[in-house]
């Protein structure tokens, strides 16, 4: 086979593989507490040629403006929900993948419209509820799955519980209240223990309930008055409680390169539902890509390269539990 054929056989077989599936838009229309009405855009990818009904997986994104392909304005590039849909779907499963309040094509919509003060947590779990509602009813689909990454662990194990799912997942999901999980990012940050004091300080006062007014001006830049009643009703839930609660199916995945979720929390939640099944894959970092070395630098390097490959081996995990 002479190369030019060998490259264009290359081509044909990446787009047979593009085609193996259908994708199609979903739409969940909320009403935001101003009064607006705001459209949160999904994808729900199908493989072709469907013979009987098959699971589907939702797969709700992390903290910030992550949108339903793990990409966001600031700094993160990863395509890394895309893949891991492809992969899926090319394993027989549906997937569906949507943008959050503030991340997508709502962020403008959403900046417009939600005002800082009035974000509350749980907003993002009844948007989580009203997509599994929709897939529920979805006759293509034998039964849904709920996987949750980082911030969305916490989200998906509330929904999933609230909509009695058949299985849920956790991919690098705290295992502690998220007040612990900040103490602990500001530490392997190298807060001088002065500052660290104050951290610690304002995160127990609003794990309380209690809004703060932290001195030092990096404290109040992460910390804004505005968006402290979020933080409040973030930090009322305790993820291993949480999926303590939850009567379903458990896999808890977590990768031991993560700088930004320890393997620590993956084990607080396995010891807190013991029925389910731990996976840590050695290489894999919080975006789910695989990174050598210790290096920090390195590391986030591979937040913004959408050609790197989640990590292998992630998607099988995945796609076993699924179809147990």
């Amino acid at each position: 086979m002479n190369r030019s054929f060998a490259f264009a056989y290359y081509l044909f077989f990446i787009s047979s593989f593009a085609v193996a599936q259908t994708e199609e838009p979903m739409h969940y229309k909320i009403t935001v507490p101003a009064g607006a009405e705001l459209t949160l855009d999904g994808t729900l990818a199908i493989p072709n040629n469907l013979k009987k009904a098959v699971p589907v997986v939702l797969l709700i994104a992390g903290s910030g403006p992550t949108d339903r392909d793990c990409n966001s304005p600031y700094g993160l590039k990863s395509n890394s929900f895309k893949m891991l849909s492809d992969s899926l779907v090319s394993k027989g499963i549906a997937v569906a993948r949507y943008d959050k309040r503030g991340s997508g094509n709502n962020i403008q919509a959403a900046t417009k419209n939600l005002k800082s003060e009035d974000h509350r947590f749980d907003f993002y779990v009844s948007d989580a509820v009203g997509f599994i509602r929709q897939l529920q009813a979805d006759k293509r689909f034998s039964y849904l799955i709920v996987a949750g990454h980082s911030e969305g662990s916490l989200v998906g194990m509330l929904a999933a519980e609230q909509t009695k799912a058949k299985g849920y997942i956790s991919i690098a999901g705290p295992g502690r209240n998220i007040a612990d999980v900040l103490k602990a990012q500001g530490r392997a940050g190298g807060n001088p223990k002065d500052i660290q004091a104050e951290v610690d300080s304002a995160l127990d006062s609003l794990r309380d309930g209690h809004t703060v007014h932290p001195r030092n001006p990096l404290l109040q830049a992460q910390l804004p008055l505005k968006a402290q009643m979020g933080f409040i009703s973030w930090m009322k839930y305790d993820p291993a409680a949480v999926i303590k609660k939850y009567g379903g199916n458990v896999l808890i995945i977590q990768g031991k390169k993560d700088l930004q979720v320890a393997v620590a929390d993956a084990e607080l939640l396995k010891a807190a539902r013991p029925d389910a099944k731990l996976v840590l894959f050695d290489t894999m970092n919080h975006i789910l890509k695989d990174v050598d070395g210790l290096d920090p630098k390195e590391n986030f390097k591979t937040y913004n390269n959408p050609e790197l490959p989640i990590t292998p081996g992630l998607a099988t995990t995945i796609a076993q539990f699924v179809k147990q």
